[in-house]
């Protein structure tokens, strides 16, 4: 392959493919698009250096889906519409004191943040240090000044005897926020473009113990009448419709409110969540019925799910 080369490009659909294979490839694969060479072969393979930046032009795209990155970033967050949906119902206000949990990279982050004016306390917390530094990367190129964050286990954010005060670091002392965001780690079963999933069953079934573990922080930190959301990008009952029944009952100063807006589907029956709570939740789902007909805020987004709460003050 040279520089100018017209070629075709397959997506490995299992992840087989040896770095550097001459013979024609003859596993599983998906046709992406075509594209002119921006690289040698042996710019690419043979030299101890990272390859990066452009390798094909693509000039036949199988999809028209034109790249957003660093297209005016000061100005432009892309982000999915689920995820724009979730900031806005948590609905942060200018002077709150609001906590994002898992924020990483931050888009939500930045999000919130634009929502309270600039104004209040923002509290963006990760375990990893370089998501940390995403976040710090796009807060300072919005000119985002109320946003506080800090590279810190959230299932450690509340500690009963912490006299610490947002912004400062944590763990903070029960009630210390107005608004809590939980945007958990989880499956990400709802994530596209996606052709296979490696995932084991284990894995899979290993989220709902560390989402109930965020949850109930959450809750502690939350002062009373206040907000909380839980959102994921992924469809299984046991992390989202099940993890409510799960914090209703463990929780039963929570109360499910209405959500606004309210542009995906209802939540999902199979557990004892009455109708009038699924009505209450929101799911955003690709693989509606609907999907490839008529394309609605619901069916053509990647999946999602979103709760809101009010803990009352009477427990």
């Amino acid at each position: 392959m040279h520089v100018g080369d017209k070629v075709s490009v397959y997506a490995d659909v299992d992840g087989t493919c040896r770095r550097g294979l001459v013979k024609q490839f003859q596993e599983r694969k998906l046709f992406v698009g075509n594209g002119v060479a921006q690289i040698t072969r042996e710019a690419l393979y043979c030299t101890e250096e990272k390859a990066s930046g452009v390798g094909i032009n693509m000039t036949e795209a199988l999809y028209s889906a034109p790249s957003l990155s660093n297209i005016l970033p000061n100005l432009v967050f892309a982000q999915n519409l689920p995820s724009v949906v979730c900031g806005c119902v948590l609905n942060p206000q200018p002077g709150d004191t609001v906590l994002d949990m898992c924020a990483a990279p931050g888009g939500k982050t930045t999000h919130l943040a634009t929502l309270m004016n600039d104004q209040g306390i923002l509290v963006a917390l990760d375990k990893a240090r370089q998501k940390i530094d995403k976040i710090l990367t796009n807060t300072a190129r919005w000119k985002l000044h109320c946003v506080h964050s800090y590279a810190f286990d959230s299932t450690k954010a509340c500690e009963l005897k912490s006299t610490t005060v947002p912004p400062d670091p944590p763990p903070y002392p029960p009630e210390s926020f107005n608004r809590v965001l939980l945007d958990a780690p989880c499956s990400a079963l709802g994530q596209r473009p996606s052709v296979r999933n490696k995932m084991s069953l284990k894995e899979l079934k290993s989220y709902p113990a560390y989402q109930r573990t965020l949850f109930a922080q959450a809750v502690k930190l939350l002062k009373p009448e206040g907000i909380l959301v839980y959102s994921t990008c992924t469809f299984t009952l046991d992390e989202n419709e099940g993890l409510m029944e799960w914090a209703l009952t463990e929780f039963p100063f929570l109360q499910l409110v209405r959500q606004d807006p309210h542009l995906g589907g209802v939540g999902s029956r199979g557990t004892s969540l009455t109708a009038e709570q699924l009505q209450l939740l929101q799911r955003f789902d690709p693989g509606s019925p609907l999907s490839g007909t008529d394309k609605t805020p619901d069916n053509d987004t990647i999946g999602f799910f979103i709760a809101k709460f009010v803990k009352n003050t009477t427990r």
